[in-house]
C-alpha cells in the first residue's frame, strides 16, 4: 500500500460525535506514553500528524484521520496511567471500550504493547475486551529497536504465551517509530482486509 495523502477529520469525546460516513476504520490503543502517536506518524510517514509528548494521557479524544480518501485511522486515546482525574480517566475507558465492541465501521484494531516489559493487567484486559468484538485484532509490539535479537524473540513469545493463556491466537509484530520496522507488515495487513471488504 503507497500512502498519498492523510488528512485529519476530527476528534471526538462520544460514541454520537463520530464520523457518520460507512468508511472502514482501523483503529491503534495502548496504554498512555506506550509510543502508539509516534508510531502512527511513522506508519504514515507525517512527522506531527497524530500529537506526540512525553506526558502520558496527551491524546484526550478519538481523533480521526482520512487516508487516501478511501479509510480512516483512529488514534484512541492512551488508557491506564495518565495525570488525569479518576473520573476522567474511567470516562475514556468507557468511551474507547463502546467504540471497540459498538462501532460498525470498525474493521480491525491495533493493540501497542511496549516490547520491554511483560504484558500488563490493562494489556490483558484489553485482550479479553478484544474477544467480544467483532474487529480483527493485532498485537504491535513497540520500541523493537531497543532490544536484541534474543530479546525480540522473547517479547515476541512473552505476548504470545499471554494471548494463548487467554485462549487466544493472534499476530505479534515487533515495530519501531525509530527505524520503521513492521510498517510494512501493518500495511500489509490493512490492505488484506480492505480488498476483503
Amino acid at each position: 500500500m503507497t500512502i498519498d495523502q492523510v488528512t485529519f477529520v476530527k476528534g471526538s469525546t462520544k460514541l454520537g460525535q463520530m464520523p457518520e460516513e460507512p468508511v472502514a476504520e482501523f483503529a491503534f490503543v495502548g496504554r498512555s506514553n506506550v509510543g502508539k502517536s509516534s508510531l502512527i506518524n511513522r506508519l504514515f510517514e507525517r512527522r506531527n500528524l497524530a500529537r506526540t509528548s512525553s506526558t502520558p494521557g496527551k491524546t484526550q479524544e478519538i481523533n480521526f484521520y482520512l487516508v487516501n480518501d478511501s479509510f480512516h485511522v483512529v488514534d484512541l486515546p492512551g488508557f491506564g496511567y495518565a495525570k488525569v482525574s479518576k473520573v476522567q480517566r474511567a470516562k475514556w475507558q468507557k468511551l474507547i471500550g463502546s467504540y471497540l465492541l459498538h462501532r460498525q465501521q470498525l474493521v480491525a484494531v491495533f493493540q501497542l504493547i511496549d516490547s520491554r516489559h511483560e504484558p500488563t493487567a490493562l494489556d490483558k484486559e484489553l485482550m479479553m475486551l478484544m474477544s467480544e468484538s467483532s474487529a480483527e485484532h493485532v498485537i504491535l509490539l513497540t520500541k523493537g529497536d531497543k532490544l536484541s535479537g534474543n530479546q525480540r524473540n522473547k517479547a515476541i513469545a512473552r505476548v504470545k504465551k499471554a494471548l494463548a493463556a487467554l485462549g487466544q491466537e493472534k499476530p505479534v509484530i515487533l515495530t519501531s517509530a525509530n527505524d520503521g520496522r513492521g510498517r510494512g507488515d501493518i500495511l500489509d495487513w490493512m490492505d488484506t482486509w480492505l480488498t476483503a471488504l
